[in-house]
């Protein structure tokens, strides 16, 4: 009440009331350090997050630029003509390779499903060029080189005249290189079929198999063993 004495008692809540005013300070003091502490490591781990993605780009960025550098590495002057199929198959010497016995016999099915670029030769099909001319190279007669190519997919028009786009088959004088090599050349029948290409379109020597599994199943069983590429 106003005009009433001050006891002791209202001086001992005051004081207690007093001194409840700097722990509430320091309180919110220790609040705002926790929180300055909590955003200290949210930005540490944001730098840490921002230097580890900038590692990973330059990382990556070295291996673009020394992959884009590697065709430099190529060295197309190694390669010539391969003493069986001059005209295709061109070949390097490889020194120290370990000797071929001469009298191995090679009994190798290709298969071949995708086909060449427009106007060029099938790089698929003239594997089995290269194959024959390495191993003559090497000392391989060449009679004792026998090998079967099966083809299927799009490719059934890299054997086909004429070829898909109407013009001259550029792979004729390959096909025809391959088959006086002794080459058999099989074309899947039911990709024939899907790409409406007729047994009498194929180019000459070139023959019609039920599918592409026959005939890789028919040379198996005839000894033949699958190129892996």
């Amino acid at each position: 009440m106003l005009g009433q004495p001050v006891t002791r008692r209202d001086t001992s809540a005051l004081a207690d009331l007093a001194s409840l005013t700097p722990a509430a300070g320091e309180q919110e003091q220790a609040n705002s350090g926790w929180r300055l502490n909590v955003e200290l490591e949210r930005q540490t781990r944001r730098d840490d997050m921002l230097r580890y993605s900038s590692t990973i780009m330059a990382f990556a960025l070295i291996m673009l630029v020394l992959n884009s550098g590697a065709p430099a590495l190529a060295d197309p002057a190694r390669f010539g003509p391969g003493p069986a199929i001059e005209e295709f198959g061109a070949i390097a010497e490889v020194e120290g390779a370990t000797p071929i016995d001469p009298t191995t016999q090679f009994r190798i099915a290709f298969d071949v499903s995708e086909p060449a670029d427009e106007n060029a030769v099938s790089r698929r099909l003239e594997s089995a060029a290269r194959f024959i001319n390495m191993h003559v190279a090497a000392g391989v007669p060449a009679d004792n080189i026998q090998l079967a190519i099966v083809v299927h997919g799009r490719a059934v028009h890299d054997v086909s005249t004429p070829a898909e786009d109407g013009a001259a088959n550029a792979n004729a004088p390959l096909i025809e290189a391959l088959i006086a090599h002794g080459v058999e050349i099989f074309v899947c029948g039911q990709s024939a079929a899907y790409y409406d290409v007729e047994t009498e379109d194929l180019l000459p020597g070139v023959e019609m198999a039920l599918s592409a599994m026959t005939a890789h199943a028919l040379l198996q069983q005839d000894g033949y063993t699958l190129n892996p590429f």
